[in-house]
């Protein structure tokens, strides 16, 4: 019984997550490249675990390009998508498994900010036939915005939220 009721646990925790993730994105939609995505990835990652923050991911890249109001992502960049939120799960618990306060994982989030959109380049250039250096510097200015907007967001939010989600943790699996 025990392990039925934490994995009820876990798929409401999955879904409550993934949810917050599409309403604060969609309500930022309107600021380009300015988000709590890569903030709350990374909390999750750090306090749920690999596991569960791969589900919620999988939960959010297909929601986010079902239910957006501005319509769905063209489908060929739904792998870029879930390869480029994949990367923070996958970097913070093996080569950067060490970072674990605000300022490192500030730098980590201003990174992530170009390399995330560095993941679209490929398709652009390769499927929709766009010249590389026209995209790579008109995207250019949305990484810097998404770049600064994770730095900022992480080095401000992410201890006193890791905190919260931490103690709400406990309190939630200890509850039979």
């Amino acid at each position: 019984m025990r392990f039925e009721n934490t994995s009820i646990k876990d798929a409401a925790l999955i879904a409550v997550c993934a949810a917050i993730l599409f309403v604060q994105q969609l309500a930022l939609s309107f600021l380009p490249n300015i988000q709590f995505t890569t903030l709350l990835i990374i909390l999750f990652t750090k306090v749920l675990g690999f596991k569960r923050t791969t589900f919620i991911i999988i939960i959010h890249v297909m929601v986010i390009n079902i239910l957006s109001p501005y319509g769905p992502l063209m489908p060929i960049y739904i792998p870029s998508m879930f390869i480029g939120w994949m990367l923070i799960p996958i970097s913070l618990t093996t080569i950067f498994k060490k970072l674990n306060s605000a300022y490192p994982l500030a730098i980590f989030g201003f990174v992530f900010g170009f390399v995330y959109g560095w993941l679209y380049i490929p398709i652009a250039v390769l499927v929709l036939g766009i010249p590389f250096e026209a995209y790579f510097m008109m995207d250019l200015p949305f990484e810097l915005i998404m770049a600064l907007s994770n730095f900022l967001t992480v080095l401000w939010l992410y201890e006193p939220l890791r905190k919260m989600l931490q103690k709400e943790k406990e309190k939630y699996y200890q509850i039979v």
